[in-house]
C-alpha cells in the first residue's frame, strides 16, 4: 500500500489554491442527514479518507450513501435498520459518536461505541454525555464491551450549559434537539463557523434553530423536509496549511472563496509577523515579508486562534527572526510533530509555563498532579534538512509535509494516510504550487 511521500524541498512555492469543502462541516452534515426521511444531496464534500469511512460506516447501518460526483453525495435514511455501530468502523473516525441522534430517532435506543480518530487527548466526552442526560436520554457506559448504550424514552426536552465549549457536544445536542418537545436552550456553546453551517443546513430544511454568540434556541419541528442541495463551506483549516507552506519557502498565495472572517485571529497573527495580506474579488492573497518576525500564539476555540492550525504555524516560525511560543490549551497531546522536527533541524524545545488555575485555563479536563507538556519555543530562522519524518495524527502530518517542503534535500514521510484523512489532492495541490512531491 502506497503510504508515504517523496518530497524535495528548498524550493519557494507559489499560486493559487481552490479550497476543498470542510471536513469538520462534512463529516457532521452527513450524520445530520439520517435525520430525514428521505434522499439528501450534498456539494461541496471533500473526498478525503474520512468521508469515505464515515460512508462505508453508514452503509453497515443500511442505508445507501455514496459519491455521485467528484464532491457530491447522496445519502437515502429511508433503509436504516440498525441500531448497533460497528466497533471496528466506529474505531476509524471519531464523529461515530454523533450517530447517537439519528439512531435514537429512529430506534429510541441504540448502542455506539467508544470514538475513534486522532489521539491529540483526552475528548469531552463527558460533557456530551452529561448534555444528553439534560435531553432526556437515558445513557450507561458498559466498560466490558466498550460500548454507550442510550435510550430516549420521550421526546428532547429541557436546557444545558456546556461547562467548557465542545464543538461535537453543540453539534449533537443541536442534531437532538430538532424534534424536542417545546423550546431546547443550550448555553456556554461552540462558535466555530462549521456549526453556523449545520445550522443553516438544518433551517434550510424546516428546523427553527437561532443561534446568538454562544446561546442556541431549538424550537421542536415534527420533521424535516429536503428542498435543495446544501454545499458544505470551504475548509479553513485546509487554509491555513497552505497558507504556512507557502510563506515557509518564502513564497505567495492567493486563496479562493474563504471569508477572511472565519480566519480573523491568523490574519492578525501573520500581520504582526510581517505578512502582507490583501483581500480582492479574487480572494486573499498572502505574501511575506523580506523576514518573518517571531510571534507568540495561544490556541483556544473559535474565534481564537484554533488548535488545528498550530503544528502549520510552528513550521513557519522555525523561519521566522527570534523566539516565538506556542501554549496548547485545547487538547493535552498536540505536540507529537516535535521530535520530528528536530529531525530537520530545527531548533524547539518544551518549556514550563506558569499557568494559574490551569482547571480553569486548560479546555480539556485537566487532572492535578498529571504532567503536561503544554507549551514549546521555537528558535529561527534555521535552514531545515531533509529527514525521515513519521506521521502520528491528521494536522502533524500537514505540518511534517511543509516541513519537508521548506527543507533543503530530500525527506521522506511516512504514514501519509492519516494527512489524508482530511486533505483532498494534497498531492497534486502542492504540486500547482511548484512543490517536488511523489506518493509511494
Amino acid at each position: 500500500m502506497e503510504d508515504s511521500y517523496i518530497i524535495r524541498g528548498g524550493k519557494k512555492l507559489s499560486g493559487e489554491v481552490t479550497l476543498s469543502g470542510a471536513k469538520n462541516a462534512a463529516l457532521k452534515m452527513i450524520i445530520a442527514s439520517l435525520l430525514f426521511n428521505e434522499k439528501v444531496v450534498l456539494e461541496n464534500v471533500p473526498r478525503i479518507n474520512d468521508v469515505v469511512e464515515l460512508l462505508h460506516l453508514i452503509r453497515s447501518l443500511g442505508a445507501s450513501a455514496d459519491f455521485i460526483d467528484k464532491n457530491r453525495i447522496e445519502i437515502d435514511p429511508t433503509s436504516l435498520n440498525q441500531n448497533k455501530v460497528d466497533l471496528l468502523h466506529a474505531s476509524k473516525i471519531r464523529v461515530s459518536f454523533m450517530l447517537f441522534a439519528p439512531l435514537l430517532y429512529k430506534f429510541g435506543n441504540c448502542l455506539v461505541p467508544n470514538p475513534g480518530g486522532c489521539r491529540i487527548g483526552a475528548r469531552p466526552i463527558d460533557r456530551i454525555v452529561d448534555g444528553m442526560k439534560n435531553l432526556g436520554v437515558e445513557i450507561r457506559y458498559i466498560s466490558r464491551t466498550g460500548f454507550y448504550e442510550a435510550k430516549l424514552p420521550d421526546k428532547p426536552r429541557g436546557s444545558f450549559t456546556f461547562n467548557k465549549p465542545s464543538h461535537t457536544g453543540t453539534e449533537l445536542l443541536i442534531m437532538l434537539s430538532v424534534f424536542g418537545k417545546d423550546r431546547i436552550i443550550l448555553e456556554n456553546c461552540a462558535n466555530e463557523p462549521e456549526i453556523d453551517n449545520l445550522i443553516d443546513f438544518l433551517n434550510q430544511s424546516g428546523a427553527k434553530i437561532t443561534k446568538n454568540n454562544s446561546r442556541i434556541e431549538i424550537d421542536g419541528v415534527a420533521k424535516l423536509k429536503f428542498s435543495h442541495p446544501f454545499k458544505i463551506i470551504p475548509d479553513r483549516n485546509e487554509a491555513i496549511t497552505y497558507v504556512c507552506l507557502t510563506l515557509a519557502t518564502g513564497g505567495s498565495l492567493l486563496l479562493k472563496d474563504l471569508p477572511i472572517e472565519s480566519i480573523g485571529i491568523f490574519v492578525d497573527k501573520l500581520r504582526q509577523a510581517g505578512v502582507e495580506v490583501k483581500e480582492s474579488p479574487e480572494g486573499l492573497f498572502f505574501r511575506r515579508g523580506q523576514h518573518l518576525k517571531a510571534v507568540n500564539i495561544e490556541t483556544t476555540p473559535h474565534p481564537g486562534f484554533m488548535t488545528d492550525w498550530q503544528p502549520n504555524w510552528a513550521v513557519m516560525m522555525t523561519q521566522a527572526n527570534g523566539k516565538s511560543i506556542i501554549h496548547e490549551r485545547v487538547f493535552e497531546n498536540r505536540f507529537s510533530y516535535v521530535e520530528e522536527l528536530k529531525k530537520l533541524g530545527a531548533k524547539i524545545k518544551f518549556i514550563d509555563a506558569k499557568v494559574e488555575n490551569p482547571s480553569d485555563f486548560y479546555f480539556f479536563n485537566y487532572k492535578k498532579g498529571r504532567n503536561y507538556s503544554q507549551t514549546v519555543e521555537i528558535d529561527g530562522p534555521v535552514r531545515l534538512h531533509g529527514g525521515i519524518l513519521n506521521i502520528a495524527d491528521l494536522r502533524a502530518g500537514a505540518s511534517l509535509a511543509t516541513a519537508a517542503l521548506a527543507s533543503e534535500g530530500e525527506s521522506a514521510v511516512n504514514g501519509v494516510s492519516i494527512l489524508e484523512r482530511g486533505y483532498e489532492d494534497f498531492v497534486k495541490k502542492v504540486g500547482n504550487l511548484g512543490g517536488e512531491i511523489k506518493k509511494i
